[in-house]
């Protein structure tokens, strides 16, 4: 990088919130033709220009971009953006995921317009945005203050853009429903008949639902919320690995360790000094 050119940002380690978590935040100031892709996100992005032009391409459109303007990148849509080579773009971006993503963005109405958006009656987007970097961190507390700088955002974004989510009345009520039951019994023997029956609905109709309002299988977020809840015992609890699969809802200990390495990346026995190590190395920068 030149002087001219600075990045600071911050990647969530892990994800032990299933509705909403950060993925990753930061701002850069960027030099002449900095670009990214074409490719795709496995999340939520949204950038905000703080200074400076650029170019922004998705779906086969390209929009050249200025102080003020912003642009989403969904999940799973192949996007290429580009620094101006005589003004380059300075940015701040938020990353973030979860079972509640979709269903908030559906609620700014950017999800149903221009992936592309413009805001400059003040610096309200740009303090929220700065306000999740300056909150980045991989405690518990850290976390926390993230997601709730990113519900912060998300609200000012809706209160511009948003008209009032659709989703709410096309079946969210019973993926609610669902997953309170699940939060309420995921370290019992349930699977996914029993969820379907406690909300009065099909198997195969669940497994719909899910799918459209927050992109999870019954059975992956069933998964997903036991394997958030072993690391949080991993973490704050002075128990096995035996006895926190069982208390997370799994009577085999090889297939919860399997499963526990494949989402998490390292095994239940090294999970907590590997967090430990990650902290310790996030605290020294």
């Amino acid at each position: 990088m030149t002087n001219d050119e600075f990045r600071r940002s911050f990647r969530v380690p892990f994800h032990n919130s299933l509705g909403l978590a950060v993925y990753s935040c930061g701002v850069q100031r960027c030099g002449a033709c900095h670009s990214w892709g074409p490719a795709v996100r496995d999340h939520y992005l949204i950038h905000y220009i703080l200074s400076g032009h650029g170019a922004f391409t998705s779906g086969g459109q390209e929009y050249h971009l200025s102080t003020g303007d912003g642009f989403l990148v969904e999940p799973s849509h192949v996007v290429h953006y580009v620094a101006d080579r005589e003004d380059p773009w300075e940015y701040c971006w938020v990353g973030f995921n979860g079972s509640d993503a979709k269903r908030l963005m559906g609620q700014t109405g950017l999800l149903d317009r221009s992936p592309v958006f413009h805001y400059e009656e003040d610096r309200l987007f740009e303090e929220l945005l700065l306000k999740i970097c300056n909150a980045s961190g991989s405690s518990p507390s850290d976390e926390a203050r993230m997601e709730s700088g990113l519900l912060l955002f998300l609200a000012a974004l809706m209160d511009k853009f948003g008209v009032p989510s659709a989703q709410q009345a096309n079946g969210y009520e019973y993926v609610q429903k669902a997953i309170k039951f699940i939060e309420y019994n995921y370290s019992s023997d349930i699977g996914i008949t029993d969820i379907a029956s406690s909300v009065g609905i099909s198997r195969s109709h669940l497994y719909r639902l899910f799918m459209q309002h927050i992109s999870l299988s019954p059975n992956e977020y069933l998964m997903r919320y036991r394997i958030s809840k072993a690391s949080e015992l991993l973490e704050s609890r002075n128990l096995s690995v035996g006895e926190v699969a069982y208390s997370a809802g799994f009577s085999d200990q090889l297939y919860f360790s399997r499963v526990f390495k494949k989402c998490m990346g390292t095994p239940p026995s090294r999970f907590t000094c590997y967090e430990r190590a990650a902290k310790t190395k996030e605290d020294s920068k």
